[in-house]
């Protein structure tokens, strides 16, 4: 090769090289997503975690007692019952003759799972695992068995404190819920069917997911099946996140998705279990329901946001506070309620006797109370109001409202603990295709109180034709908001 051979290689050589960097340099740089992309190695964990989860199995006292005047057990006298059997014709029993006293003996009753808290033997677990046990057992994973003392429970979030007689146990760490992301890769270790010391891996598929309970749970793809019940969740740090609780399921078994109680929830409510064997709430007196984009609209709100009152308790703290039906609590203690679940939540993480501030929208503006807190306690019914009707007085000036309202009487302000207000005596045309039915209360129009026929028709006179109203009114206790639309 001469030399100017030479040179020109070289030099195509050298453009070769700095076209393929140039190229080079223009290529997208690995995404981050794709840097680490090897699946999660959980034998560290397994060996850090697993010697504080414990296989709980719970007994309870049964006598083989036989049903009265047939000589035949419980047991089959449900079958007959159930299916529609005909009794078979079994010899009597003298009365006089006593029966032979049967000794009550322990059978199986379920199996669950816990996790120990303190070295000392405080062990979580789920509400349902041990209530109704007679007794409770608990094996660790070197095979140690120990009766368990129930130190209390608690249904409403389904948590549960039971302690053992022992010292120096391997005790979990706790983490923190707010640091888990939906996406992020979590374990479980249980004992589902009997199975003891069984792990089982998924990621977070949701956060907060509200189940119409009392807690907001965490929901996982990781494989829950019965028995898991009371067994940790654990994120890859090592800490439990939450108790696994519950499933999805229409066959029973594990379909893919499964609940687990907040373990920064579940913590507070063992700290109360522990201290006095019992979980006191508060309470403030309200029903509520979701604000929907509908009840928005009609109230001026602008956002489906907050818990809507349908009544309010005679005198419970909020009444006292000054809530009314028909308010929109969007604020407790300052957190805001972006949804009615989160409102119970609050109040009720609140100690009794302590006061707190509520910030409601009322019919356009923002006012600021003070509201006590009680503690809380079961549900009462309801108590329907009815009265009869009186002649319905139909005005003109409704009449664009498919509106007949009359004036409240004395007696029925006094029954519905009302100031004022009409009452619906017909509903026709936009306020039927509103919902608005005849024994409806309306309370207020176009975020205007009325009290009486003559200042409904003063409001009623100024509104646009042509544009939506709202109405705030009762129907029984319950305040409700609706929207009527004129016709098109």
């Amino acid at each position: 090769m001469n030399l100017f051979s030479l040179k020109k290689a070289r030099t195509l050589s050298l453009a070769c090289t700095l076209a393929l960097a140039s190229t080079a340099s223009l290529l997208p740089a690995t995404p981050l997503w794709a840097q680490n992309r090897t699946l999660p190695d959980f034998t560290d964990l397994v060996e850090q975690v697993g010697p504080s989860v414990v296989n709980i199995r719970t007994m309870e006292k049964a006598s083989s007692r036989a049903a009265a005047g047939n000589g035949m057990d419980e047991e089959m006298l449900e079958f007959f019952k159930r299916f529609g059997v005909p009794m078979p014709n079994m010899p009597r029993q003298t009365p006089k003759q006593p029966k032979p006293q049967q000794p009550e003996e322990e059978t199986p009753r379920g199996v669950g799972s816990g996790f120990i808290l303190s070295a000392d033997g405080l062990i979580m677990t789920n509400a349902h695992v041990v209530e109704g046990a007679d007794e409770v057992l608990v094996t660790l994973t070197d095979k140690r068995e120990f009766k368990a003392k129930i130190m209390g429970f608690d249904k409403r979030s389904d948590v549960a404190l039971v302690k053992i007689d022992a010292t120096g146990l391997p005790a979990v760490k706790v983490g923190d819920v707010n640091r888990l992301k939906v996406g992020e890769w979590v374990m479980a270790i249980g004992s589902p069917f009997g199975l003891e010391n069984t792990v089982t891996a998924g990621i977070v598929s949701a956060k907060q997911r509200d189940t119409g309970d009392y807690l907001a749970l965490i929901q996982t793809d990781v494989a829950i099946n019965p028995g898991n019940s009371g067994g940790p969740l654990i994120n890859m740090r090592g800490e439990v996140v939450g108790i696994n609780s519950q499933i999805y399921s229409r066959s029973g078994g594990f379909m893919g998705i499964s609940f687990a109680i907040p373990i920064d929830e579940a913590t507070r409510v063992a700290d109360q279990l522990r201290t006095s064997g019992r979980v006191s709430r508060g309470r403030i007196g309200v029903q509520i329901e979701q604000v929907t984009k509908e009840i928005a609209e009609a109230a001026g709100l602008g956002k489906a946001q907050g818990a809507f009152v349908r009544g309010v308790e005679t005198g419970s703290p909020a009444e006292k506070a000054g809530v009314e039906a028909g308010d929109i609590i969007t604020k407790f203690d300052g957190k805001s309620i972006e949804k009615s679940a989160d409102l119970p939540r609050l109040v009720g993480n609140t100690k009794p006797g302590s006061k707190s501030s509520l910030t409601v929208f009322r019919r356009g503006s923002i006012k600021e109370l003070s509201v006590g807190i009680i503690e809380i306690e079961d549900d009462k019914p309801v108590k329907k109001t009815a009265g009869k009707d009186d002649k319905p007085k139909a005005t003109s000036a409704v009449q664009m409202l498919g509106l007949a309202v009359s004036d409240l009487t004395d007696a029925q302000k006094k029954e519905l603990k009302l100031k004022g207000g009409v009452k619906v005596d017909g509903a026709s045309d936009a306020a039927a295709r509103a919902g608005i039915r005849e024994g409806d209360v309306i309370v207020a129009i176009a975020n205007t109180e009325v009290g009486n026929v003559k200042e409904f028709d003063a409001v009623v006179a100024k509104l646009d034709k042509n544009k939506a109203v709202n109405l705030l009114f009762r129907r029984g206790e319950w305040a409700q908001y609706a929207l009527i639309r004129p016709a098109k």
